[in-house]
């Protein structure tokens, strides 16, 4: 796995590459917003988009799975998970939600919508650099770190320009980072009781509920690192887990009152015609 994507972003930069960055919310845990978006730009980037749309087409796929059908299902959206339990826990596989994450899914996205753009993820962690090493969705990923490195070699500071995000915006999945994102966010009530829901971050405790796993749960909604997305390896050591939660629902609650104009919205006639299953 190539961790260091740096040298070929600088390339495609240099050459003026049209690229799509495509942004998962729990970057705010390391930059401002909306000082990202015009910092990209500075930095070559031709659009940027949010996850949270793409976040919310796997909600529904999630909804509809676990509509139909009573048997374990566990989320798929982490690659840490998953590659755990391909190598530990082989029994599970075939319990692995067979759905997109939601870097693919957008990555899918903007395939439709921008098919001449390449596809840049900004990451907090490295697993997911193997996840788009196997998928022809993701051209590239460059973590936290790697993009601060990149914002400071080429002298770009923050900003105080109030730039939106290209397209997809979705308010309500900007939680999808933190500890049970997904199930809170995939609208199950009525489909699926409390009481059989588990969510779980950090790998030891999902070790731990999978060596010893409660019969009467049906959906496994895991995250491989402690806290969520928000605690990745590649994110700010400066602030605790209980900061990077707070900066995360302060981002969700500013977006709320956000005057977003129809075209910037996330709507399903965006994702038609993609599939988001496998």
């Amino acid at each position: 796995m190539d961790k260091n994507n740096i040298p070929k972003i600088e390339k495609e930069l240099k050459k003026k590459t049209k690229m799509v960055a495509l942004v998962a919310p729990s970057f705010i845990t390391d930059f401002d917003y909306p000082s990202i978006l015009t910092q990209l730009k500075k930095l070559g980037f031709d659009k940027s988009v949010e996850l949270t749309f793409g976040a919310k087409m796997v909600n529904r796929e999630y909804h509809k799975q676990l509509k139909n059908s009573k048997k374990l299902l566990i989320a798929s959206t982490c690659p840490g998970i998953v590659e755990t339990i391909k190598l530990r826990y082989p029994k599970y596989v075939k319990n692995l939600a067979k759905i997109d994450s939601p870097m693919i899914a957008t990555g899918k996205i903007c395939r439709k919508i921008y098919p001449k753009h390449k596809t840049v993820f900004l990451s907090p962690c490295d697993y997911k650099k193997l996840e788009a090493q196997k998928s022809k969705h993701i051209d590239y990923v460059i973590d936290y770190e790697q993009l601060g490195e990149l914002f400071k070699k080429h002298k770009i500071k923050k900003s105080k320009d109030k730039k939106l995000f290209d397209k997809f915006y979705n308010d309500y999945t900007k939680i999808y980072p933190l500890e049970g994102g997904l199930a809170k966010t995939a609208h199950l009530k009525g489909i699926i009781r409390k009481d059989e829901i588990k969510s779980i971050s950090g790998i030891k405790k999902v070790m731990k509920f999978l060596d010893n796993p409660d019969p009467k749960i049906r959906f496994l909604d895991v995250l491989f690192c402690v806290g969520g997305c928000i605690g990745g390896p590649k994110t700010t050591k400066k602030l605790t887990i209980a900061q990077k939660k707070k900066k995360v629902l302060s981002y969700l609650e500013k977006s709320k009152k956000e005057d977003i104009p129809k075209g910037k919205k996330g709507t399903l006639e965006k994702a038609k015609g993609i599939k988001f299953t496998y």
